[in-house]
């Protein structure tokens, strides 16, 4: 008995020890995905910001501007991209809604994002946009990919279209989580006018005719819990300004938006409390389960080696055999 149940603690000590590395190298990456069908918003504010009017084309102070940042996964161009992409794709449709005071829309920029569902690296496909205009992305956005690592990544920036360095500038922590704290400097650069302007009838092409152009500027600032790679906090001081032209009267430059957008409160919350939630579940697939299914399978060997070595022990002296009597001579 000691040798069976010394065979089987062996067969599952090796089992559970060739478990933990399948867990960690072969069905993280597998199951360690951003869902197709995800949806996320998240809303920014900007106070007592610098916003222009433009029907006096002057620039004002104004107690809040809001920006509110939708993401949605489509869940049918995921699958049409990966058939020839070969891998699991994620398509987000965004969209950075910007208001005024008074509700009123400022700029509206719609985006197309597609991306690797483990390792957020772009995927370029059809339909990769920024505001209607082709791109092509060399640098994750949104997201830092699962076990962020403490080093400078390349991030895509909306507005001038490009790719920069976003550095890794230290570990903090943030609301009771360890953070890695990433800050990316645009400097001021010529982009191009959104297609929907704040101003009915006034397009990007007319403020082309007048010579105007547009120039912006941002410190981007985010706080990445890195088991997730998910951003719980965020944060940019914003310029925009007009530049030349007729549209000026005259004026060199005018402020068109300046402000520090800041994540509001409430979706701070619920950002750190799905946070916390997801990282649970990636830990349990690389530390957790693997660690703890290693140490396991190192205790029932073990064991094994024990009943092994008891079983091999020598019993108790095996008692004499009687004498038979031999027969008695008169």
């Amino acid at each position: 008995m000691r040798r069976k149940a010394g065979l089987v603690l062996l067969a599952f000590a090796v089992f559970f020890t060739a478990l933990s590395p399948l867990l960690r190298w072969y069905a993280f990456p597998r199951l360690a995905k951003i869902p197709a069908n995800q949806y996320q918003a998240v809303v920014l504010e900007a106070r007592n910001a610098t916003l222009l009017d433009y029907g006096t084309m002057k620039a004002r102070t104004v107690p809040k501007v809001t920006i509110v940042q939708t993401l949605k996964g489509d869940v049918e161009a995921s699958e049409k991209t990966e058939k020839t992409a070969g891998r699991d794709v994620v398509v987000w449709d965004g969209l950075s809604y910007v208001q005024g005071p008074d509700g009123k829309m400022v700029s509206r920029i719609p985006e197309r994002y597609i991306f690797d569902a483990h390792s957020q690296e772009p995927v370029h496909a059809t339909g990769e946009m920024v505001d209607g205009d082709p791109v092509r992305r060399d640098g994750i956005e949104f997201k830092w990919p699962f076990l962020t690592q403490k080093r400078d990544y390349e991030y895509f920036d909306a507005q001038t279209r490009t790719t920069a360095p976003i550095h890794y500038r230290g570990t903090r922590t943030f609301r009771g989580l360890k953070v890695y704290y990433f800050e990316q400097t645009i400097p001021w650069t010529k982009v191009s006018f959104p297609k929907t302007m704040p101003v009915q009838g006034i397009t990007p092409e007319s403020v082309a005719k007048t010579g105007t152009t547009r120039w912006y500027t941002t410190v981007r600032r985010f706080w990445v819990e890195p088991v997730t790679g998910a951003p719980v906090y965020g944060e940019e001081i914003h310029k925009e300004e007009l530049r030349g032209g007729t549209l000026l009267g005259g004026r060199d430059r005018v402020t068109a938006f300046a402000g520090h957008v800041k994540m509001r409160e409430d979706y701070i919350r619920s950002t750190v409390a799905l946070v916390k939630h997801n990282r649970l579940l990636i830990l349990m697939l690389t530390s957790y389960l693997p660690w703890g299914f290693l140490v396991l399978g190192a205790c029932l060997l073990c064991l094994s080696l024990w009943l092994e070595a008891r079983g091999r022990r020598p019993g108790d002296p095996a008692p004499a055999e009687a004498a038979e009597p031999e027969p008695v001579t008169a």
